[in-house]
């Protein structure tokens, strides 16, 4: 085997093994359950609370469709990759054969195309799993306030203006006065002169 071929055996499979850590970046998993927290109502046990719990989980997870809307985004991110892929190949193969090497070009173009879709579906699938972890976390708080318990507020965010920093105040220290300068003293005339 020359190298050529050597190359060929090796670059196939770690391509493959490429795409498909790219695009597994793109997956949406369903929400596992609430980022909210419930809370009792004053005197309610603990298991009936554990059994409301349980059911407001379950109502949430098939009022979103949780399943189908994560395969549903999970096939987005996956399509604009493919798509950026082939896009890339594309544009890759006409400047590559502007240059003298169509091959190269379409290798490059993919490998960059791929990259850039890929970018974006992950991008749009992270999106895409916080709209559904909103949708699962409202409908999850209407169920458990139907039923009594109360949902805890997140904190408010506060916002405090910078501390203020006092300095002492400017010490103006004016120059020394420049000596006032005296010229020679002018010629005078005696009424008298000296013999």
């Amino acid at each position: 085997m020359n190298k050529t071929q050597v190359a060929k055996k090796v670059a196939t499979p770690a391509l493959a093994v490429g795409v498909l850590l790219a695009l597994g970046g793109c997956a949406v998993v369903p929400p596992s359950g609430p980022s909210i927290v419930a809370l009792p109502r004053s005197g309610e046990p603990l298991q009936q609370f554990q059994q409301e719990d349980y059911q407001c989980r379950d109502y949430a997870y098939r009022s979103t469709d949780a399943n189908g809307a994560s395969q549903a985004a999970t096939n987005n991110a996956v399509g604009s990759a493919a798509i950026g892929t082939l896009g890339g190949a594309a544009v890759g193969a006409l400047i590559g054969a502007a240059a003298g090497n169509p091959g190269a070009g379409a290798a490059i173009g993919a490998g960059s195309g791929l990259l850039v879709g890929g970018a974006a579906g992950a991008n749009g699938a992270s999106y895409s799993a916080y709209g559904l972890q909103g949708r699962y976390d409202a409908a999850y708080a209407q169920c458990m306030t139907a039923k009594g318990n109360t949902i805890q507020q997140p904190p408010a965010p506060v916002y405090a203006t910078p501390p203020a920093y006092y300095a002492p105040a400017p010490v103006y220290y004016a120059p020394r006065p420049r000596p006032y300068y005296y010229g020679p003293p002018g010629v005078v005339y005696a009424p008298y002169p000296y013999y």
